[in-house]
């Protein structure tokens, strides 16, 4: 599978490319603005672009109305197909949003509902009762996602609606060449469904890779042969700032060997989660770290730990946002992107990567954890690597039981990555 040797970049189209909050219903080709930032992506060593919503939604993009059409804040669908032609031609990947869990009251499907009530066709798109009534005084109750009644939830067990929602993916894949989805709250979708949707996706692209929005609990739920591939990494993101913010070390150490470890009560040894430091729902890494210097050592474990890394747009320079009541601040407007000195590290730890098998397929093993640094190992057939994380502003030398080594030298804030 392609997408576990990749590194990821992820775009939502409409903070990235400077859309209205609120769908004006204008045509404008600002989804072409992306353009401007792929020879950046190729120039860092990004394998594969991810996007957020791109289509016409009331809002924010994950209120839906129409599946099939490009967001007019966006620009149109040939628009589109430049994009992804250009980024192709870069030798990326593409894996785009799939939100099949709701829709927005915009969505051609519920309008009918409200319209025509009973006799309406898509009644059973979604749970209905027509005895009661909505916060909008509708005339009628819906189910809203997790009491959010902008987004009317689906009810994945009807045959019509999950046809239409295959035939529109079918469509992206044919039009788009789209190389995967993201499924927008995983954890709330039918099982069936995402079993039916692999297999449709697999049918028609074999590599297809897919992965899921997990916010806690049991990933192993999502991921299988004929389930998902990957799930989003929300231990170890929340592990990751916070370790560095507290000085200790042991709290990241321990979800790694928790999730990856050689003991057998380990959760996911062997498989492959999407490792983030930041995303377009969570506080920008550069805000939620409270020294800037830690940005670096913090990139060195994103991009060395098991696990498919994805670097948030904009992050791998340094930009700022602290998550607050509409999001805007996590999803800025880019004219162009920069390169300073974190991507330029940046840049260099994914050529490590890419040369490095046990960074990519190593097993996980904790060596020596103190407060301040953290020193793991990755081993593979291909090769073994010992990733050595500063966390402090302190010179530290550290003994290792690793004959060929020895001892370790960090300076203040280093990330040494030693093949052995």
């Amino acid at each position: 599978m392609w997408a576990l040797e990749s590194v990821f970049y992820q775009i939502y189209p409409l903070g990235f490319c400077g859309a209205p909050q609120k769908n004006d219903g204008v045509v404008k080709n600002r989804i072409l603005k992306v353009l401007n930032i792929t020879e950046h992506l190729k120039k860092i060593g990004v394998d594969a672009v991810l996007f957020n919503p791109l289509f016409d939604s009331d809002a924010h993009g994950y209120d839906i109305r129409h599946y099939d059409e490009i967001d007019p804040r966006l620009g149109t669908e040939k628009d589109f197909i430049k994009v992804c032609k250009d980024i192709h031609s870069k030798g990326m990947k593409i894996v785009i949003d799939g939100v099949f869990n709701h829709a927005g009251r915009g969505f051609f499907a519920f309008q009918d509902v409200l319209r025509h009530r009973e006799r309406s066709e898509y009644k059973d798109w979604f749970y209905i009762n027509f005895a009661g009534n909505s916060y909008k005084y509708d005339g009628l109750w819906y189910e809203g996602w997790e009491g959010h009644y902008e987004l009317v939830k689906f009810n994945l067990k009807n045959e019509d609606l999950v046809n239409y929602l295959l035939n529109c993916v079918k469509g992206w894949i044919e039009k788009f060449d789209i190389d995967g989805l993201r499924l927008d709250v995983a954890y709330s979708l039918d099982h069936d469904f995402i079993k039916r949707l692999v297999k449709f996706c697999r049918d028609i692209k074999p590599d297809f890779f897919f992965v899921g929005e997990m916010l806690h609990g049991d990933y192993n739920t999502l991921m299988g042969p004929d389930m998902l591939d990957s799930i989003t990494n929300y231990e170890c993101y929340k592990g990751i700032y916070s370790s560095f913010n507290d000085m200790n070390m042991f709290e990241i150490a321990h979800s790694l060997n928790r999730q990856y470890g050689a003991e057998e009560w380990c959760l996911y040894t062997g498989k492959h989660l999407f490792n983030f430091v930041d995303n377009h729902d969570v506080t920008r890494i550069a805000s939620a770290l409270r020294n800037p210097e830690q940005l670096y050592p913090a990139f060195a474990l994103l991009l060395t730990m098991p696990g498919i890394p994805c670097i948030y747009y904009g992050s791998e320079w340094g930009i700022s946002g602290i998550k607050n009541s509409d999001d805007s601040a996590l999803r800025p407007q880019i004219f162009e992107p920069e390169f300073n000195n974190l991507t330029e590290y940046i840049q260099s730890l994914i050529e490590i990567r890419k040369s490095t098998p046990a960074i990519i397929y190593g097993d996980y093993e904790n060596v020596i954890i103190d407060n301040k640094y953290l020193l793991f190992k990755r081993c593979c057939k291909d090769g073994n690597v010992l990733v050595a994380i500063n966390a402090d502003g302190e010179h530290h030398k550290v003994d290792v039981p690793i004959s060929s080594i020895g001892t370790v030298e960090l300076e203040p804030y280093e990330t040494r990555i030693i093949e052995y």
